[in-house]
């Protein structure tokens, strides 16, 4: 008697954590199907097994006929324009996106009696808020994009409640390694460092550089993330995953001095308006999933600046739609070229430092 391989939709699975997540389901048997526009991801990121969708989560009726087309088990969405500071400025995409692309896959997950949905959220849901950040903090969103991913995970409660749809919400901040856009200039400011260092420009560093983050190597976000279905007791249960040692941004600058060998110079620009310290605690994935971070900030930045030279750098396409430019950092406003959809992003640009 053959044994059915449970099928999994993955959203966004050609970006950098999707790809990862796709990877590691076929690894552990299971059939998968990548949705995903290749708006922040490439197709060559994507398992030669997984059968691929070309398309947005936010085309209702796509994702309606990728689950009329294939008996879905599980859903992990990692689809999103996760660019937090960018996200004041394209209030009306990041919804659109973020959020009712979300829902679209929320409706489609309960008419096909979906096992288990997974949602990466972020720890932006936390806003500034106590330090470490745990699970039972009340969330304090401070920017749309933390506002559409809080929102889902309400959304995703009430499903539950109502329709009796099982959900895993995990919570990553600051995650890196390979696979990951070198070429936008809006967010993951190891990625952005690491562009700079290549093509010998200054490090742009908004602020000071003494903001604080937790690093957290894609090897010890990805293998958690796919094989949680299978842990019944973290079903409907909000989880932050990542990293516990927290660094600057300048302790952070001189990690990747030492492993790239390269002496850039620095430009510290005007700080913006964010999250000064973020860190979070992971006793509770550590209780349900047995999940231990293993790799630290240094072999983590060896590993991806080793993939980064083999892979070599990657142009992204420059974000075109900026809805409000009031207020806008000079560094990106000189990116906002309205109606040039196919514009390649340039080389200089200041980094996110992404929660």
């Amino acid at each position: 008697m053959t044994t059915q391989l449970p099928t999994s939709l993955v959203t966004g699975g050609a970006g950098f954590v999707g790809s990862h997540v796709a990877k590691r389901l076929i690894s552990l048997g299971h059939r998968v199907i990548v949705l995903d526009d290749l708006s922040g991801g490439f197709e060559d990121q994507l398992p030669a097994e997984a059968s691929f969708v070309r398309g947005s989560v936010a085309d209702s009726k796509l994702v309606a006929e990728v689950f009329r087309s294939h008996k879905i088990d599980y859903v992990y969405h990692l689809a999103a324009y996760a660019a937090e500071g960018l996200s004041h400025f394209i209030r009306h995409f990041n919804y659109t996106n973020n959020l009712l692309g979300s829902v679209n896959l929320i409706n489609e997950s309960v008419k096909s009696n979906v096992r288990c949905f997974v949602f990466t959220s972020s720890i932006a849901v936390y806003g500034r808020n106590q330090l470490p950040m745990v699970e039972e903090l009340a969330p304090q969103p401070e920017d749309p994009y933390g506002i559409s991913k809080y929102a889902v995970e309400l959304d995703l409660k009430a499903a539950h409640e109502l329709f009796g749809l099982n959900y895993i919400v995990f919570r990553p901040h600051n995650v890196y390694g390979e696979h990951q856009n070198l070429g936008d200039p809006y967010r993951n400011v190891i990625g952005i460092f690491m562009r700079q260092i290549t093509t010998g420009e200054p490090l742009t560093v908004f602020g000071d550089g003494t903001q604080s983050r937790a690093f957290s190597h894609i090897d010890d976000v990805a293998p958690h993330i796919a094989a949680s279905v299978a842990k019944q007791e973290a079903y409907n249960q909000v989880l932050n995953i990542g990293a516990d040692s927290v660094f600057s941004i300048n302790e952070l600058i001189s990690n990747l001095v030492e492993v790239t060998g390269g002496k850039p110079s620095i430009q510290y620009l005007p700080a913006r308006n964010e999250v000064h310290t973020a860190y979070a605690s992971h006793e509770k994935a550590q209780r349900l999933l047995g999940v231990s971070p293993t790799v630290s900030l240094h072999d983590g930045l060896s590993r991806m600046w080793g993939w980064a030279q083999s892979a070599g750098l990657r142009t992204s396409r420059l974000f075109d739609n900026i809805e409000i430019e009031k207020h806008l950092p000079p560094s990106w406003k000189s990116l906002a070229t309205p109606n040039l959809g196919e514009a390649l992003v340039p080389a200089t640009a200041g980094p996110v430092y992404q929660s």
